[in-house]
């Protein structure tokens, strides 16, 4: 008979995150981050508190935003660690809903662990329960269902032993990687039981590199040689496989171009000859000009999301074929694609032997050199010392204040199309987009989570004012704990990136520029004393000369270091691009939006017939 140890249910949770392994040696799950409610206090507080030398538990204040940076930290190292997050049964388990969308549009790996209501009914209705009154199993973790990989709600201390080892092959499965979410029930959280001492011994999560299928291979081996004019579409897959190497290797055996989205910047250094650039509707001209042209399509690792595709409106040649090389059958099959089911790194291994000496034509010339010719001079330090700074004016001053080991990070607002088009990524790992979500107030957590994963690299977050007003108490977090990252607040009063769109699709400016609310005072926040009342390092620049001057001391300062500049909420980089569907009114009394609609409905004309 086996032997067994008496444990709580929590006590047994936490042993069993801490025998968790990577196959690097490392524990998988790298820590806790923790808001204690009566949900999770009593249970999950007092067993993480017995184990904190050895799975240490961080305090945020917000839960959406300690799940942020559980995610970033994931990201960043490629899924290969992760961390989980807890938060008590009502308000605080709906503030995680937000990251658990974000962690699922970007098959990123969290665990998940909201309180949840008494398993034994007694005590019903607790405080922050919502009763629905038709279905008395449903509590607000609920919630999670529909954005997690994996659900399951504890109501047996029994029912670990099930629902653990499947939760980690959720977040450990390249194809299924995304959070997994225990509801786990307080009274559960603090019951025995005899759990078999066996279920506690350290275990190796290995990372499952799936072959293609021999069909399949030969299928895009035969489609890629027929090609005259192939091109790649590199996706977050590449990173998260440890592709990038292969996918160099690929390219340059075979004179396939590379066009990246926006996970799969940096996939290749920003000056190789074969990479493209950004694609989509944040994309340049090279890559947009080549896949427009392209008569096979190979995306790997992508999910081919509307911004890459252009609302699938980019892949013009009417003779084009599609391949999607992805773990996920999921996303190998999307739009009619020829599948090619395989882990990114050994697919295009397999794929590059079956290719042989096969290379394709040529590019032009002069497709980058054209490019840069146009973008450059959006970059340099303006000569109007009288104007705002533009973004682009911004992204410039970074990039020359960068180093070797810096990380460009973003997520929502204006920023990301611009650093889409202009920040040159030297290496793998240098710029971490969260775009699959776009999740405004993901920067300031994602930013110290980006830190805490890999302690030596220089973060520089981008932000907007409106994207630090959703979510900025996790600098008070990174202050406490003496994590160091620069932050570059662009402050161009109100949501800019969005205001341009209100006016791209023929609307009045309205309610997005904060000048356009319902107001009886303007606004005059002060973002670098705001900053500083949380424990950072603030400055507030006139200048980009002055912004360089602040950059160049962020290595001097301890802790989260803030500069915060005013720029100009409409110019943006009008070269690249390509159409994007939304949806302009088909009534309006105003001429501006008619002659939008009537763009709008030609433009989906010319995608329906291609």
């Amino acid at each position: 008979m086996s032997k067994t140890v008496r444990l709580t249910a929590a006590q047994a949770l936490v042993r069993y995150l801490g025998a968790q392994m990577n196959e690097a040696g490392e524990p998988f799950i790298a820590g806790v981050w923790a808001i204690f409610g009566h949900g999770n206090v009593a249970g999950l507080g007092e067993a993480l508190h017995g184990v904190k030398d050895s799975l240490p538990t961080y305090r945020g204040h917000n839960e959406q935003t300690m799940a942020h940076s559980a995610i970033a930290y994931a990201k960043q190292l490629g899924r290969r660690r992760a961390m989980a997050v807890t938060s008590s049964i009502g308000p605080g388990a709906t503030n995680m809903v937000t990251a658990a969308a974000l962690a699922h549009v970007n098959r990123l790996p969290v665990l998940l662990l909201p309180g949840d209501v008494f398993a034994t009914r007694g005590p019903d209705p607790v405080l922050q329960q919502p009763e629905v009154f038709s279905d008395g199993t449903i509590s607000a973790n609920d919630c999670f269902r529909p954005v997690s990989r994996y659900f399951d709600r504890i109501t047996r201390p029994e029912h670990l032993l099930t629902a653990l080892p499947r939760a980690f092959r959720t977040m450990t499965d390249p194809a299924d990687c995304g959070p997994a979410t225990l509801a786990f029930c307080q009274d559960v959280q603090a019951e025995a039981y005899d759990y078999p001492e066996s279920f506690f011994e350290p275990r190796v999560w290995y990372q499952r590199r799936i072959r293609p299928d021999e069909g399949e291979l030969a299928r895009a081996v035969a489609a890629i040689k027929a090609a005259k004019r192939p091109v790649i579409v590199a996706g977050g897959g590449v990173h998260y496989s440890d592709a990038t190497a292969a996918l160099q290797r690929f390219a340059e055996a075979h004179n396939v171009p590379v066009a990246e989205t926006q996970a799969g910047k940096s996939a290749l250094p920003w000056d190789h000859p074969l990479n493209l650039g950004p694609v989509g509707v944040t994309g340049g001209e090279p890559a947009n000009d080549i896949c427009a042209k392209a008569d096979l399509v190979l995306g790997v690792g992508t999910r081919f999301q509307d911004f890459t595709t252009g609302s699938w409106g980019l892949f013009a040649n009417p003779e084009r074929e599609l391949i999607s090389l992805n773990t996920a059958a999921y996303d190998a099959e999307k739009h009619g694609a020829m599948p090619l089911q395989a882990d990114a790194r050994v697919g295009l291994g397999e794929l590059s032997e079956a290719l042989g000496d096969h290379r394709a034509p040529d590019l032009p010339a002069t497709l980058k050199s054209d490019w840069f010719g146009k973008v450059d001079a959006l970059t340099d330090a303006p000569t109007d010392s009288n104007a705002l700074p533009t973004d682009m004016q911004v992204i410039g001053a970074v990039q020359r204040a960068a180093k070797e080991n810096t990380v460009a990070m973003c997520a929502a607002g204006t920023m990301p199309g611009e650093l889409h088009k202009l920040w040159k990524a030297p290496r793998p790992g240098a710029y971490h987009m969260e775009y699959g979500f776009s999740c405004m107030g993901y920067e300031i957590a994602g930013a110290m989570g980006i830190k805490m994963a890999q302690p030596d690299r220089d973060v520089i977050c981008f932000t907007g004012d409106g994207t630090y007003m959703m979510a900025n108490s996790e600098m008070a977090t990174a202050a406490m704990m003496g994590i160091s990252f620069t932050v570059v607040v662009t402050d161009n009063r109100g949501f800019g990136c969005i205001n341009r769109l209100q006016m791209g699709t023929g609307g009045a400016e309205f309610n997005n520029l904060l000048d356009h609310t319902v107001h009886e005072t303007a606004s005059a926040i002060d973002f670098a004393a705001h900053a500083a009342a949380m424990g950072a390092t603030s400055v507030k620049v006139s200048s980009i000369a002055e912004l360089e001057d602040a950059l160049a001391k962020r290595g001097e300062v301890n802790g989260p270091y803030v500069v915060v500049i005013d720029t100009d909420p409409y110019p943006s980089t009008e070269y690249g691009g390509t159409w994007w569907e939304v949806a302009v009114p088909e009534v309006s009394t105003r001429p501006e939006v008619n002659e939008k609609r009537a763009a709008y409905e030609a433009a989906i004309k010319e995608r329906n017939t291609k």
